[in-house]
């Protein structure tokens, strides 16, 4: 199985800068002027043009103000301090504290169109250090 992200931004070649600019991720290729597809994850990043106000799912209409979504995205780093700093730099928002657990530290944030990220540090063993039996 291929998992594909795909993310609506209301202009590509900004949401481009700012991923690969926070990520160090590279462009792939262009799909005209409305999809951008970024490389250097273990999936493919797709950022498709949706304009603020386009129809969205279940009668909604797209808002690029932070929301709250159900899923968001963990991008796993080896230092999370200079990962912090180079996504801020770019343009991300923390939202909280670095925290810390046995398996890592973890911060929240948010990108300019409204998404969730985390990044994610992990440390010793990472989620072995918690994981039990199945």
């Amino acid at each position: 199985m291929q998992v594909l992200i795909n993310l609506d931004v209301p202009d590509p070649g900004a949401a481009e800068a700012l991923y690969v600019r926070a990520f160090g991720l590279r462009p792939g290729r262009r799909f005209g002027g409305d999809v951008v597809e970024l490389l250097g994850a273990q999936a493919p990043l797709y950022l498709l043009r949706k304009p603020a106000g386009s129809a969205a799912a279940a009668g909604a209409t797209r808002d690029y103000a932070r929301h709250w979504m159900p899923a968001h995205l963990d991008v796993v780093i080896d230092d999370l301090d200079t990962a912090l700093a180079r996504a801020e730099a770019a343009g991300f928002v923390r939202e909280g504290e670095v925290r810390e657990a046995r398996w890592g530290r973890i911060v929240q944030l948010a990108d300019p169109y409204g998404h969730g990220w985390c990044l994610l540090q992990f440390l010793n063993r990472g989620y072995d250090e918690i994981a039990t039996a199945p």
